[in-house]
């Protein structure tokens, strides 16, 4: 069906039929703010939509000559606007945006059984945490939400920036009486960020992304979580599609998806509850919750495409609200028609043959990567 949403003038393409409700939850767009007109005639929520349907979504909040924008909860002066959303809240009201966002991501992952969830309250939790904004915003409203969630922080080497990662993760935690597990690469690995990228001839990015991945799995397996959770947010995941659609990589197309269950042993359910919610919506949370995190990038990251991909997006953001929202939810909503494939069901996950974790082949990627880096790394070590 063809939207037009106005202030500003725009039109969309929403996959239809739905209904007027659902039209609307999937726009983000909160119902007492505007009326819904189909070919001409105004509907209500029940209101069952056709897929060729021409639809105007009219807001009805006026605000005259008054630049003020106000709280579309309580009317009261807002601090913080999302031009995508179409709202703005006041300083009281605008967290509870945002958990009701984790909690719709957790309640209706997309491409899923109406009566699925994320996880539910039996499960344990191990939340990926960095000490920046994302994974801090997500393991609070976690904690507010009553879940049994544990956090997981793992020490890269990377100098002074992880020092103060670690700090700011263990004074958050300790805030909150909260368990949190640390593990460090050159205690438990025997190489840094910086020194295993540089032995295996990698780049950093890639170093730490596989030992991550690989110490949330190992320590959610020994410690019995049922779920790992990471703080992948809006921009993330908008920015990951739009790399894997350039380069057309289908396997990883067909796995870009808010919830990965256990594909056999030793494995557990991942998911991404933040991935409704932007960058900037996450640390307005920080902010307001008075929440510590560290603010300044990883001091490796220069050259990561995932940044560049990003900028991208914003350009498109800026001129158009809510693009990265139809471009990752457009994806997800077509996900499971358009990319779920019989081809994993002949994937044959086993036990690696060094350290016993899931892989594919006989010795998994991280236990190649750590031979390689561990051949190199006293002779680096010794000449450097």
């Amino acid at each position: 069906m063809r939207v037009r949403l106005r202030n500003p003038d725009r039109e969309v393409d929403v996959p239809g039929p739905r209904t007027v409700a659902d039209l609307l939850d999937h726009l983000d767009v909160l119902p007492h703010t505007v009326l819904v007109i189909d070919d001409g005639e105004l509907v209500t929520g029940g209101h069952e939509l056709a897929d060729d349907a021409q639809v105007e979504v009219r807001p009805v909040m006026s605000g005259g000559a008054e630049n003020t924008l106000r709280c579309v909860v309580c009317r009261a002066p807002a601090a913080i606007e999302e031009p995508r959303h179409r709202a703005a809240w006041c300083l009281a009201h605008y967290p509870d945006h945002v958990v009701g966002q984790v909690r719709k991501a957790i309640d209706h992952p997309p491409s899923t059984a109406h009566n699925e969830r994320m996880f539910s309250y039996a499960d344990r939790l191990l939340i990926a945490v960095s000490g920046g904004k994302d994974s801090l915003a997500l393991w609070d409203v976690l904690l507010q939400l009553g879940y049994r969630v544990d956090g997981l922080y793992v020490g890269l080497g990377i100098g002074g920036y992880s020092a103060r990662s670690q700090e700011i993760t263990e004074a958050f935690a300790d805030a909150r009486g909260a368990r949190l597990h640390v593990v460090d690469l050159a205690e438990e690995f025997g190489y840094t960020t910086p020194s295993g990228s540089q032995a295996a001839g990698r780049s950093t990015c890639g170093v730490c992304g596989l030992s991550k991945r690989y110490t949330f799995n190992r320590t959610a397996v020994e410690h019995g979580y049922d779920v790992l959770v990471t703080g992948h947010n809006l921009d993330d995941e908008a920015a990951t599609l739009l790399g894997n659609v350039v380069r057309w990589q289908d396997d990883f197309l067909a796995r870009q998806h808010p919830v990965l269950p256990a594909g056999g042993g030793n494995q557990v359910r991942k998911v991404k509850p933040l991935y409704r919610l932007s960058e900037r919506e996450t640390a307005a949370y920080c902010l307001v919750r008075g929440i510590e995190y560290v603010v300044e990038e990883c001091p490796l990251v220069d050259g990561n495409t995932g940044h560049e991909l990003k900028s991208a997006l914003d350009v498109l953001e800026a001129a158009s609200p809510g693009v990265k929202a139809q471009f990752l939810f457009g994806f997800l909503d077509r996900h499971a028609e358009k990319f779920a494939s019989d081809e994993d069901d002949d994937i044959r996950v086993g036990a690696c043959t060094s350290c016993g974790m899931p892989t594919t082949g006989e010795v998994c990627a991280f236990c190649r990567q750590r031979d390689a880096i561990m051949k190199v790394l006293p002779v680096t070590q010794a000449t450097a």
